[in-house]
């Protein structure tokens, strides 16, 4: 298994994830789409239980193009070719569900975090809230053939790039870019906001970026929630220390803004809402050095 999953790797998914580049470094932002890939493994496929379309529902879906002026802005932007049903970088390295393998875990694993509870753990056992992904338990050496070849040079090309930005700028901001269905699955009839900025409840980034943030969004006409439902993964977490000048955004977006959620098709306003987010950065980068760089530098 280990090495049928190695070969998997190797032949589809190389490379697994990109940086998209600016010619030059501009800004003191790093933009992350980790949701956004959708090449799925042929072994994973076969793996499944669940078609493609299916498995798809986890995917933040051309969340990566959203964010594709960034590099013309002079920032980077680093996107997963892999989809999150197969490896999910926003969680901690080895949180691992122990229902979903048939050998022991290490002793290092994390196997009682909510998130490995609720079958959404580094490899997800459920695609949305209820649909198991796989017809039997994996081994553990496919986990680690996963985390080991993509995961941690994933995180390692992250951690670069915001070190890269505090070494130009002497700090960097992070937004982590992601998708939302548009209802709660248990609710159908209820709606979410358009966008839900999540700063863990104001530990993670200047609080007043992330009011300013919405502030620009809410100009825009789009109806914005702070923190809830979502408040940040592990990446906003592990990332976000502004104590070190190094701050982090996760920012959901609404998919009924941009696509169908049944097909997965763009729809016509797909465009205008890349322009309009790319009008959102550029209101905030004025006021960015204004709001943070007093605070490291006390600091």
């Amino acid at each position: 298994m280990k090495q049928q999953e190695a070969e998997a790797i190797e032949r589809e998914l190389s490379p697994p994830f990109t940086v998209v580049r600016p010619a030059k470094l501009a800004l003191p932002l790093v933009f992350n789409s980790p949701h956004s890939g959708r090449v799925y493994p042929s072994t994973f496929l076969a793996a499944s239980k669940l078609d493609a379309l299916t498995l798809r529902r986890s995917e933040d879906a051309y969340v990566d193009e959203l964010f594709s002026f960034a590099a013309a802005l002079g920032a980077p932007l680093l996107h997963a070719h892999f989809p999150r049903a197969y490896l999910d970088v926003n969680r901690e390295p080895y949180e691992l569900d122990p229902i979903l393998f048939r050998d022991g875990l290490p002793h290092y694993a994390n196997t009682q975090s909510v998130r490995v509870v609720g079958g959404l753990g580094t490899i997800a056992r459920i695609v949305s809230e209820s649909e198991e992904i796989y017809r039997e338990p994996l081994s553990v050496e496919t986990a680690l053939e996963r985390i080991n070849r993509l995961y941690i040079p994933y995180h390692e090309t992250l951690a670069a790039l915001l070190m890269e930005a505090k070494r130009e700028f002497g700090f960097a901001v992070l937004i982590d870019c992601h998708s939302m269905p548009s209802s709660p699955s248990a609710d159908k009839q209820s709606t979410r906001a358009d966008f839900v900025l999540g700063d863990r409840f104001g530990t993670s980034c200047s609080s007043e970026l992330t009011r300013m943030a919405a502030r620009s969004l809410e100009a825009l006409g789009f109806g914005v929630a702070l923190n809830k439902p979502y408040a940040g993964g592990y990446i906003t977490e592990h990332y976000g220390r502004p104590h070190k000048a190094q701050h982090v955004l996760q920012m959901e977006i609404n998919r009924a803004l941009y696509m169908d959620e049944t097909t997965f098709e763009r729809t016509e306003r797909f465009d205008i809402l890349r322009e309009k987010l790319e009008t959102v950065i550029r209101g905030l980068m004025p006021g960015i050095s204004d709001l943070i760089v007093p605070r490291a530098a006390a600091e």
